[in-house]
């Protein structure tokens, strides 16, 4: 963990876990709304690189998606991976009370309630890759297959352009 890197329930399991991790801040703006395209610009990293976490209600389940800021996410495709009839973004209130994180700032990691968690494929592609670290202003570095590790995530492909 960098020396920037701020105590959030995310760097608490990493460290608990033993698993590597370099935190990164950056100055987050009140009026920005896309949190996964403002840390990409704000950190100069690709878009495909850094991934938004996001809370889906598949069936009767609430489920983690962790797709690249740089697309969109198929809710179909996520509902098939984890053997859902249909997907659609969980109300923001409850991802925030089930997880414990707020809005633009939603670890995949770290989350108050375990939810089953798949991240697309395209994580796979990188040595690491950028997902939030617990609050906005505050992204982890990870390898995918430490992500995978820390959330219990399966890989597969659940993101559009």
């Amino acid at each position: 963990m960098s020396a920037a890197a701020p105590g959030t329930p995310a760097t608490v399991a990493l460290t608990t876990a033993g698993i590597p991790f370099t935190g990164h801040t950056y100055e987050h703006a009140d009026t920005a709304t896309n949190f996964g395209e403002e840390a990409a610009a704000l950190l100069g990293l690709d878009d495909d690189q850094v991934f938004k976490t996001l809370v889906v209600q598949a069936d009767a389940e609430l489920v983690v998606a962790v797709v690249p800021v740089s697309g969109r996410l198929d809710l179909k495709a996520l509902a098939a991976a984890v053997g859902a009839k249909k997907a659609a973004l969980a109300d923001p209130a409850l991802a925030q009370r089930r997880t414990g994180y707020i809005v633009g700032g939603i670890s995949p990691i770290g989350q108050k309630t375990a939810l089953t968690t798949v991240v697309d494929e395209t994580a796979e592609l990188y040595d690491t890759v950028f997902v939030s670290g617990g609050r906005r202003g505050f992204d982890i570095e990870i390898s995918p297959a430490d992500l995978a590790r820390a959330t219990g995530a399966t890989f597969a492909a659940i993101a559009r352009p």
